[in-house]
């Protein structure tokens, strides 16, 4: 199973849970100097003895950057604040008036790192000119620079830049839980690495999440090919794309892949062709799941494949031709497992198939989506998002951009099928599958192929033991 004990929030369920701390009797201030001083640390280690700036907004955010600068300050720290306004709360008030370092109103203090504190999570408009400039300003006037909460001007919960020209940062410091803007494109491109500060709340039970590594287990002690599952890998026009998709597979917890295809393929001797027609093979009820897509082809033989694969009883997973393809009236009597795993452009024709208007933000999208299809999506990319059609939501944490290279959702989609065919139910080996793909490419050298990428997942899949 994945981990769910890190929520990802959006803005509003992000102040509820605060609200429920104030309600049980903490303090705004207190919370404040909970999100503050966890902050400092990071920065702290970071400077390790240079200079800091803290540019300081009129809100909340700007109350924790103060907290932040009287933290570095006491410990002996080069600290400065850069106020952009004055404090236009109670709590950034309180913390103003703590703070004991120097405070400047000049965009020209120059220094080693930047802690940017002018505005967090919840803003829904541009920053105002004067509030551009002079993060602007101050941010080329560092070498390293620090977002905290979320970088300023940018949406929190649909992940966009509110303001064309926005700095980028180094690291980002989540304070209290993860907001969607952490993992979406295109603002998560700029935020470095990421790292989060628990202040105590309590998360929705029906929050989103971030995908954490998950654990699995060796077979059991009287396990055999079939108990660990039987994967049957749909072959089709091109075939190098499904015996990716299959290498995969073996790795990620399978026990028993069959590529079904014509006969004639090259293939590992460890790794079976059937050639029987499609539609005579799939009759073998010992199947745990079947995948289709890679290498399909879009012609009438692929259809015919396709329709065959949707109208067996087998849990099925959907990737590349087969997504394009795909219809609802080939869903219409479907009532087992889904999971589809489409890119942006998969998802636009998904989106136009299932006659969706495809409108706001990824998590949106796959969310409609997968209600439409009665399935799981993967809506894979730069950033990931998974959907359950009962309302579930997961994001994975950025991978490799070396992913970013033919062949690389092959293997991803066999991943995926490896960990349903295994047992796991169809949200979670989803989320597992994401999980593997990520770790195998962090294993893989730079410039790696896809071959090399499918080879990792064995190594990636150790790693949850």
């Amino acid at each position: 199973m994945p981990s769910r004990s890190d929520p990802v929030l959006t803005a509003a369920q992000m102040r509820a849970a605060e609200q429920e701390l104030i309600a049980a009797g903490i303090s705004v201030d207190a919370l404040m100097t909970r999100a503050g001083r966890g902050a400092a640390d990071y920065v702290w280690r970071i400077a390790a003895g240079r200079s800091v700036t803290v540019l300081c907004g009129p809100g909340n955010n700007g109350g924790d950057g103060y907290v932040i600068a009287e933290t570095i300050r006491a410990r002996g720290g080069n600290v400065a604040v850069v106020a952009a306004d004055e404090p236009a709360t109670d709590a950034a008030q309180s913390a103003r008036t703590n703070y004991q370092g120097a405070v400047l109103a000049s965009a020209e203090r120059r220094g080693d790192v930047l802690v940017d504190c002018l505005f967090g999570t919840g803003l829904t408009r541009p920053l105002s000119a004067d509030h551009l400039s002079l993060l602007q300003r101050l941010a080329a006037g560092h070498a390293y620079r620090i977002a905290v909460d979320l970088p300023s001007g940018v949406d929190s919960d649909l992940g966009l830049a509110l303001n064309r020209d926005l700095p980028d940062y180094h690291l980002t410091i989540a304070l209290g839980a993860w907001k969607f803007a952490h993992f979406l494109m295109p603002v998560r491109a700029a935020m470095g690495a990421l790292r989060l500060v628990d202040i105590g709340i309590t998360p929705p039970a029906a929050s989103a999440f971030a995908i954490e590594r998950p654990h699995l287990t060796a077979p059991a002690a009287d396990a055999h090919k079939y108990t660990r599952g039987l994967l049957g890998v749909v072959g089709g026009a091109m075939p190098g794309a499904a015996l990716l998709a299959a290498r995969a597979a073996q790795g990620a917890g399978a026990g028993y892949v069959k590529v079904l295809a014509d006969p004639g393929l090259a293939v590992p001797a460890d790794l079976v062709v059937d050639p029987t027609p499609l539609a005579e093979t799939l009759t073998d009820g010992r199947y745990a799941a079947l995948l289709i897509g890679p290498g399909l082809g879009r012609d009438g033989a692929a259809r015919e494949r396709l329709a065959i694969a949707l109208a067996e009883p087998h849990p099925l997973v959907l990737d590349a031709d087969a997504l394009v393809l795909l219809a609802p009236r080939l869903l219409a009597e479907r009532a087992v497992p889904l999971i589809v795993t489409p890119h942006e452009g998969e998802l636009h024709a998904l989106e136009r198939a299932f006659d969706l208007d495809g409108a706001g933000s990824k998590v949106e999208r796959a969310a409609a989506l997968a209600r439409a299809l009665g399935g799981v999506v993967v809506a894979k990319g730069p950033d990931t998002v998974v959907a359950a059609p009962d309302g579930r939501i997961a994001l994975g944490h950025r991978a490799s951009s070396w992913l970013a290279t033919a062949g690389t959702g092959d293997v991803l989609a066999g991943t995926i099928a490896s960990r349903l065919a295994a047992g796991a139910d169809p949200f979670d080996a989803a989320c597992q599958g994401v999980w593997l793909h990520g770790e195998a490419a962090r294993l893989c050298p730079p410039a790696f192929t896809a071959g090399q990428l499918a080879e990792r997942v064995q190594a990636a899949y150790a790693a949850c033991l």
